[in-house]
């Protein structure tokens, strides 16, 4: 193990990044550590509570379009059953959850902390980034889950779930991006917080989670795919997970190029306000 740590630290030295960024990653790594260990302090089933809710969800969505509302689903590969639907709709849900929370504590992530905002020496461009990847973190669990789900029932594991690391860059830059952007505005516009609930819960329903794209009139689908990142996010979950192909490759070049410039823009706007914060917090 020695020489293969030494080795480690060696390469590391030869990466063109400078030690302060090694310094602050190290730091968001224990901030990020001690988020999940405080989410849920104390309880005895610890973070699978986060797994617990993201089941419950999954039951209840089921139950209402599996069972009510008689919601038929055909997969390949997939047996056209009750559960099929639900492994569909979890498949959505995942990266949706992560988005959603992630954004929602993000935004309330500089003024929830004055005391480390006071300190002249902390790196502040790291308070939107815990939530976002602790809500990351958290929705694994779920996604582990679903693979083993349609591992047992598929009776095989796509081989494109090596591919689920394309799908997490542009999740992850637009939740962080769009993340630095409300956390910066939240000093100024306390607002922006009950503003971001409204326009999630309209998000939510505009992007097909619930209900297939087969659903969505022609002349619109392609406009939802297009402007819409999280529709995009959440079919190539499914393409990968569920049906071991990719039919979103353009949509997904577009997502990545999109979220890439959301996260420069959020990022911008946060350093550029980060002078103020001390004062109006």
């Amino acid at each position: 193990m020695k020489p293969v740590k030494a080795f480690a630290r060696n390469a590391i030295r030869l990466l063109p990044v400078r030690h302060p960024w090694w310094t602050k990653l190290d730091l968001l790594k224990t901030l990020v550590q001690r988020d999940l260990e405080a989410r849920y302090k104390g309880s005895i089933l610890g973070n699978l509570w986060s797994l617990i809710n993201q089941l419950v969800q999954l039951l209840v969505y089921t139950y209402l379009f599996s069972i009510v509302l008689q919601v038929k689903l055909s997969i390949k590969g997939l047996p056209a059953n009750n559960f099929t639907y639900g492994l569909w709709l979890f498949a959505g849900l995942v990266p949706w959850t992560a988005f959603l929370i992630g954004l929602m504590q993000s935004s309330t992530s500089v003024i929830t902390q004055p005391n480390l905002v006071k300190k002249v020496v902390f790196p502040l461009v790291l308070l939107p980034l815990v939530p976002v990847l602790s809500a990351f973190v958290e929705s694994s669990l779920g996604l582990m889950a679903l693979i083993t789900f349609v591992a047992f029932t598929a009776k095989t594991i796509h081989s494109t779930l090596w591919l689920l690391p394309l799908v997490w860059v542009p999740q992850l830059l637009l939740t962080a991006g769009l993340g630095y952007l409300t956390a910066g505005l939240t000093v100024f516009l306390r607002d922006i917080p009950q503003t971001i609930g409204v326009i999630l819960n309209l998000w939510f329903y505009v992007t097909p989670i619930i209900y297939p794209v087969s659903l969505i009139p022609e002349s619109v689908r392609f406009w939802v795919f297009w402007l819409n990142p999280l529709a995009v996010i959440v079919e190539v979950y499914r393409d990968l997970v569920l049906v071991g192909e990719v039919h979103h490759w353009a949509q997904w070049a577009a997502t990545s190029v999109f979220s890439l410039a959301i996260f420069g823009v959020g990022l911008f706007v946060f350093k550029r306000l980060r002078p103020a914060f001390a004062d109006v917090i």
